[in-house]
Formats: structure tokens, sequence, C-alpha cells
């Protein structure tokens, strides 16, 4: 009696022994067209392993990929799919690009400084004017997310300054935002609606 130890490394355990030795004995079978029908009928018996999964787009051509590997790319014959390649199989992926560059206030967010510079290549006029109230307030919500005390407009009216290197300059006298008090409050209801949803799961009717 052998132990596993002992026998050959699968190259995908998942499928078994016994189809592991399936495909090395299709792979020896000399005439094609035998050969061909062997390796169908390995393809319907792994099928039926995962029955769970037939309704996965390109299932049948996993599966062949998947009979390729077992057989270490030896099977000689002509497959319904244009398989994996043995020499992209253990490729490493290309390496993603990382944004790393610094975001000056995180409680804003760098969607929200692209925002302030795509307002200061903007031409002066009613859209900039529009887009620049939004902007403020939009800060002002943000920074009473993660800082949930009241506060002042004038410190949005900094930070903008800063954020747009002098581009956009608002003061209270032209500029009026939304208030502390209703921008706390409103993010307390959405809260507090979030909460319930996940405490009182909605009944089939």
């Amino acid at each position: 009696m052998k132990y596993n130890t002992e026998l050959s490394k699968l190259n995908l355990p998942e499928y078994g022994r016994n189809i592991q030795n399936m495909v090395d004995y299709c792979v020896k079978i000399e005439d094609r067209e035998e050969r061909k029908r062997c390796a169908n009928t390995i393809i319907n018996i792994m099928g039926n392993l995962f029955p769970h999964l037939r309704d996965v787009n390109d299932f049948k051509h996993i599966l062949w990929d998947h009979l390729a590997i077992m057989a270490d790319f030896k099977l000689d014959i002509d497959y319904p799919y244009e398989i994996i390649k043995k020499e992209n199989l253990y490729a490493r992926p290309p390496r993603i690009p990382y944004n790393n560059s610094r975001i000056r206030y995180r409680h804003y967010g760098k969607t929200l400084e692209l925002m302030i510079q795509k307002a200061t290549d903007m031409e002066a006029g009613e859209q900039r004017e529009q887009l620049t109230r939004l902007l403020a307030n939009q800060m002002k919500k943000s920074f009473l997310t993660w800082n949930k005390e009241s506060v002042d407009d004038r410190k949005i009216f900094k930070d903008l300054d800063e954020l747009s290197k002098g581009q956009i300059v608002l003061n209270e006298e032209s500029y009026k935002l939304t208030e502390s008090r209703n921008i706390l409050a409103r993010n307390n209801t959405n809260n507090a609606g979030s909460n319930n949803k996940k405490n009182y799961p909605r009944k089939n009717r």
C-alpha cells in the first residue's frame, strides 16, 4: 500500500487522484480519435464533480484548461477552446501602479482636491460660481463627518484657499454655507436609518 506522500504531486488536488489517473491514461492512448473521446468523458466527469458551477461563465472552457494543466500540456488533441499556455500559467501578473500622491487633508479626500483643481481651471462665470459653492458645502460636510463638532465657515474658506493655491478666495460676506447643526442632524438621521435597516430586516410580503 502506497501513501499519498509517496505518489506524484497533483497539479489540481481538488479533482482527486482518480481523475488524475484517468488523465494520465488518456495521454498515453495512441489512437487520436480514441484519445479525444476519452478526454470528453473526463470533462463530463469533472463537470459532475462541481454541478454548482455550471452557471459560471465559460465553465466548459475552464474545465478544458484544467484538463490541459493536469496533463502537463502533453495531451495531444484538438481542444474545443484555446487553452491557457503553459508559459502563462505561472507568470506573475503585471504590477499595479499605486497613486502615492499626498493628500493634504485626509478628511476631504483626494476626489475633492481634484474637483477643486478642476474648478480653478474653469473660466470665471456662473458655472464656476455654482461649482465653487457646491465644493465649499461638500468640504464642510466632509469635515463634520470626521470631526463631529461645529466648524466655522472661515476654516472651510481658508482650506479652500490653500487647496486651490489662492485661486479660489471666499468670504463670509458673499458666501453662506449650510449650518453645521443642519448637516449634523442630517448625518444623524442617515446613520439612524442605516442602523434600523440592519436591526430590522425587511419582512417578506
